[in-house]
């Protein structure tokens, strides 16, 4: 049975909420102290990294022509990272770089291959927490702590999430941070006369009111399975208990047959009326296409969706609420949030240096900002202020309400995970399959095969 490292688990459990509500939302003291080990212009830095050599870290112009590979699981994305890529290259005439990105869900196979020989990428997207460890248990990546100076500018919270469970080292420059709310159309809520829901009785009303116009009231469906978890998590983390359950499930004190967490699930089934009709057969993206095209008012997703509705749905006015608490909720309404991911180095790059430094800038204000302006995303970065008005709505909402996407942040560390089972089960219950009651009493089946309580 698997383990989870208590310094890990303890770490997060007691500060994870915090550490990425100072990074979305407010400037960082810790940043300012590290202002002479972060990145020049020009992609070095003026610490150790892995560029220096036992003669002195040699001359930009003495730096060979090389080209990195960087691969992710953002094609939407392709465009911007081109544009942010070629700012580094211009810094770094002796360097060019190939964006190269993978669809979603192929991504983990195609990496865990690429990193295996020649024709893998320098660099790579890395999935956060128990998703990047297989790599990091395989050799497959660099550890960077010690080597990349702009580490320092992140919390220890926030490296967790790229952290090594054996041997504690970090292995990635965190990227992002993402959060779950409830996205709507106010063009469509105007016509209605609705306003954004506070309550769950006017969460209700609303959907009523939308369905009786002919409005599909919310767009998602259940296609595909990795996303039901993010759907979960948004309209059932306050019923569940969210932070507090938490605490208590990775203390011992209780586990997923509880009957607060089998009731976020029963949340979704009852909620199925207001989705699309044959809402298994709807997939993510036709999913957001609905949204886009105007075809229903709301959509549940991850903060990851402000840059599509701004390329893919540039008229419509989409505004950003807290998904209210459900009856019997045993916490107030809640903003879910973890740490997307993070950026690290092929142990088989035959260009280790220049993919250190790549990331070593990564890691840095310049670039977190970029990222934000042009991926429209909330940067791991401390001390960013979004410029785009919903992100920095969304922003505000996770300042006042933060909380943790459980079965992403502390039940991916062991197969099989917890989204993945939570996935699975929603599927079920959208086929009239299985029950709330079956899909908690499976989630707790799977999970207690690798999990241990920390009490």
């Amino acid at each position: 049975m698997m383990r989870m490292k208590r310094h890990v688990r303890a770490a997060l459990a007691a500060a994870f909420a915090g550490a990425l509500l100072l990074t979305a939302c407010a400037d960082s003291d810790e940043g300012s102290e590290t202002d002479d080990a972060v990145s020049d212009a020009d992609g070095g830095t003026d610490g150790d990294t892995a560029d220096d050599t036992d003669d002195g870290a040699a001359a930009d112009g003495d730096r060979e022509d090389v080209s990195l590979t960087v691969w992710s699981w953002r094609t939407e994305d392709e465009q911007a990272y081109n544009e942010i890529f070629a700012i580094y290259e211009e810094q770094n005439p002796n360097v060019s770089i190939e964006f190269v990105p993978y669809v979603n869900t192929d991504y983990n196979n195609v990496l865990a291959t690429g990193l295996t020989g020649s024709g893998g990428p320098d660099v790579a997207q890395l999935r956060a927490y128990g998703g990047v460890q297989p790599l990091i248990e395989a050799g497959q990546l660099v550890p960077l702590d010690g080597e990349v100076a702009s580490l320092d500018n992140f919390s220890d919270e926030l490296l967790d999430g790229a952290r090594g469970v054996e041997d504690g080292r970090v292995y990635g420059a965190p990227f992002g941070i993402q959060t779950i709310v409830g996205f709507y159309n106010r063009g469509i809520f105007d016509e209605q006369g609705l306003d954004e829901p506070e309550t769950w009785d006017e969460f209700i009303e609303v959907l009523e009111a939308l369905d009786a116009a002919g409005v599909t009231p919310i767009a998602n469906g259940g296609g595909d399975d990795w996303m039901l978890p993010i759907v979960h998590e948004g309209l059932g983390g306050a019923r569940y208990g969210a932070n507090d359950f938490r605490e208590a499930v990775l203390a011992g004190e209780t586990d997923f047959t509880d009957p607060d967490f089998v009731e976020s699930i029963q949340v979704i089934e009852d909620l199925l009326p207001y989705m699309p009709d044959q809402a298994i057969g709807v997939s993510y993206n036709d999913s957001r296409s609905l949204f886009a095209a105007e075809q229903a008012a709301m959509f549940i997703g991850g903060s990851f969706e402000v840059g599509f509705w701004e390329s893919d749905a540039p008229n419509v006015d989409v505004g950003a609420f807290r998904i209210p608490a459900a009856p019997g909720s045993p916490s107030d309404a809640v903003t879910p949030g973890w740490v997307d991911g993070s950026y690290g180095v092929s142990a088989n790059s035959d260009n280790q240096d220049e993919a250190m430094r790549l990331v070593d800038w990564m890691g840095t204000e310049e670039f977190g900002q970029l990222f934000v302006d042009e991926i429209q995303q909330l940067s791991a970065v401390p001390g960013l202020t979004p410029q785009n008005e919903l992100l920095a709505e969304i922003a505000d909402l996770y300042e006042e309400s933060p909380s943790a996407y459980l079965l992403l942040t502390d039940f991916r560390y062991g197969d099989p995970w917890g989204t993945e089972l939570m996935g699975l089960g929603v599927q079920e219950i959208m086929l009239g399959d299985a029950s709330a009651e079956d899909v908690a009493a499976n989630i707790q089946r799977g999970v207690e095969q690798w999990f241990t309580p920390n009490s």
